[in-house]
């Protein structure tokens, strides 16, 4: 067997990432031991759009409650009782009920069992009939819970010939242009056998079927049912009332797979191919751009450095002398600018808040996305990825208040330290929630249960009121109280004209060529994430996120150094908001991969649906910007700090 050590580091880097990409959860919440008849229960959440089936895009962004009126759907004895959730459960629309269904461990419900359990049918009014119709064309999907695992129906991939769960089921099925409701469900429950009569659930399965005719012939208290037949679909009239009769039937199946990887079978990998040759693609673009900035760092920087050295070393007096050697000239390039290049940039205000935004935003993704490689975020516990990235940002207050001073009193001492200090913990954010609560009048309007609740959104509010504000006014107030970064070199009073810029030196070229080669390392893995986000998908693969977001930092920061190199050789000076710009032109690139997105993968039917898929995408791509901005801002400063202070100036 080979060691590590003993690999080339390419291929011991590839093993490393491999190991790396396989630790994406921990085995997931305490396990339930059941015995024989204990019941199980089960719990129904909201309805969801899916690909359709028709064409494989999704038509819509909205979801709703099970227990909406159209859908009819019966309740249990009681009335539904709602699950506690995960504030970040509810912010993406989970809302978790309780149901009527009855599993219990081992207990076959081998003929069909009712689901209602005071009125046999239910009756479909045809405006309930085309609101569940259109539902079906939309191909939505119904989402239940058993024991912390999702029902879902079984999957051949293609490529690999491997069964997998993809979690939630057809609402109904469309059929020669018509639409068939599912109203029965044949329930597939698998459990694992821990120690004798202790049992655990592993999987669960549902088939839906259409079935017509089907009524309960037994009483309340057995709740028996016809099935009905097979091939007399139960179709929904729009032109009048439809009766439904909904039915289930249980069966248990025992299965070696263990509780602690009972998630294996949901988390598929669609193509690990496609993931490992956009790894390495990403790591060879890496690699180049290495090789040009330490091309450009250790040999052309050191030939300039020595160079401005030795003619302060002699001195105007010799330069008409014999010590002149060929090769030393008069200054030129980028050390002309010596005495402008530390110049408080414009709007330095703005800038100093969006780059403490920014830190902020990318100590979040990188707290966030570490916990989830090291496990920490399990897929049992629903919601946990989106709660700690919203309380890791709301403590990190701190570091964007932090830095937002220290950058702003570098570049004009501080004369309006109070407007930063009220700006950096406000600004970003209530733009973001001003936009957020828009969206969410819309959804609100159209009934969905994806709407945020008022009550959550105080939450949220107080959070940010309660932690971020205070923690963001400690940060700043250190961060000033601190002694400024004093510059390697003086300021001149009087500006340096700077010549006209040309090619790609312009700032909208430079943007679109600095932004490209960071959005091509994580292109890929941003198609995974779209489809998390609007199919309804998990997404799970924190290994290959964490390598990507990694070539994402490290390939921004070489390509800005670059370009900010190339501008202070033609002798402008303003590369405070050109590295900011540049590098966060990355989000351009993702919001035009979003339209591409919406083009070949969403088609939705109403005006609504696309302006929210704008509105959202929009924001995230102006999050995007801040965060992406501020790594190349920083990368420069530190190359411009290093530099400049590596030469000689009177």
């Amino acid at each position: 067997m080979l060691r590590l050590a003993q690999l080339p580091s390419g291929l011991a880097f590839l093993v490393l990432s491999s190991q790396l990409a396989s630790a994406f959860y921990l085995p997931g919440l305490t396990p339930t031991n059941y015995k024989l008849g204990d019941l199980v229960p089960l719990t129904v959440n909201h309805l969801t759009p899916s690909p359709s089936q028709r064409d494989s895009q999704v038509h819509s962004v909205y979801s709703f409650d099970y227990y909406h009126n159209a859908f009819h759907f019966c309740p249990p004895p009681g009335g539904p009782k709602p699950q506690s959730e995960s504030l970040g459960s509810i912010l993406f629309g989970d809302r978790i009920q309780t149901s009527p269904f009855q599993l219990k461990m081992g207990v076959d419900e081998p003929g069909c069992r009712a689901v209602c359990t005071e009125e046999a049918e239910v009756q479909f009014e045809p405006r309930d009939a085309k609101f569940v119709n259109r539902r079906i064309w939309q191909g939505y999907n119904l989402n239940w819970l058993a024991d912390g695992l999702p029902a879902g129906q079984p999957y051949l991939d293609p490529n690999t010939q491997t069964e997998f769960y993809q979690p939630g089921f057809a609402l109904g099925r469309v059929v020669d242009e018509v639409p068939r409701l599912h109203n029965h469900y044949n329930i597939y429950v698998d459990y694992h056998q821990v120690r004798k009569g202790q049992f655990r659930v592993v999987g669960i399965l549902v088939e839906p079927e259409s079935l017509g005719e089907s009524k309960r012939v037994g009483t309340e208290e057995d709740m028996t049912a016809d099935c009905g037949n097979r091939d007399v679909p139960r179709v929904l009239e729009e032109r009048g009332t439809t009766s439904v009769t909904w039915t289930y039937s249980v069966k248990w199946r025992e299965s070696k797979t263990s509780f602690a990887t009972r998630w294996d079978k949901y988390l598929h990998v669609y193509d690990p191919k496609i993931h490992w040759f956009s790894l390495i693609n990403s790591a060879v673009i890496f690699m180049f751009l290495i090789g040009m900035v330490s091309t450009v760092l250790i040999r052309t920087l050191r030939k300039d450095i020595k160079r401005y050295n030795r003619l302060d070393q002699l001195g105007l007096d010799d330069l008409s002398g014999d010590n002149v050697e060929d090769g030393v000239v008069e200054d030129s390039g980028w050390k002309l600018v010596h005495g402008d290049v530390f110049r408080p940039p414009k709007h330095s205000l703005a800038l100093s808040v969006l780059v403490g935004n920014g830190a902020q935003l990318f100590s979040m993704a990188g707290c966030t996305i570490a916990f989830a490689v090291v496990g920490f975020l399990s897929p049992s516990n629903r919601g946990s990825l989106a709660t700690v990235m919203i309380m890791l940002y709301t403590f990190f207050g701190f570091i964007g208040g932090y830095i937002s001073s220290r950058v702003y009193k570098s570049f004009s001492g501080g004369s309006k330290w109070k407007q930063l200090f009220i700006l950096t913990p406000a600004a970003l954010p209530a733009l973001v929630f001003s936009v957020f609560f828009l969206l969410n009048l819309f959804v609100w309007a159209r009934g969905s249960s994806g709407a945020v609740p008022f009550t959550t959104m105080l939450v949220v509010i107080g959070l940010w009121f309660v932690i971020t504000v205070p923690l963001s006014l400690v940060g700043s107030w250190l961060g000033f109280k601190q002694p400024a970064l004093d510059p390697p070199v003086r300021t001149n009073q009087i500006p340096r004209q700077i010549p006209p810029a040309s090619g790609y030196l312009r700032t909208v070229p430079s943007m679109l060529l600095v932004g490209v080669l960071p959005f091509g390392a994580i292109f890929v893995e941003l198609y995974f994430i779209m489809n998390s986000l609007w199919s309804s998908r998990i997404y799970y693969m924190f290994g290959f996120l964490f390598l990507s977001f990694g070539l994402l930092v490290v390939t921004s920061a070489a390509v800005t150094i670059l370009m900010i190199y190339f501008l202070l050789c033609a002798e402008n000076y303003h590369w405070q908001w050109r590295a900011f710009a540049s590098s966060g032109a990355s989000a351009g690139y993702v919001f035009a991969y979003s339209l591409l997105y919406w083009a070949r993968m969403l088609s939705f039917s109403s005006f609504t649906g696309g302006l929210l898929y704008l509105g959202y995408s929009l924001m995230l791509s102006f999050l995007w910007f801040v965060m992406s901005g501020t790594i190349g801002f920083f990368a420069c400063w530190v190359f411009v700090h290093r530099i400049y202070g590596s030469i000689k100036i009177d």
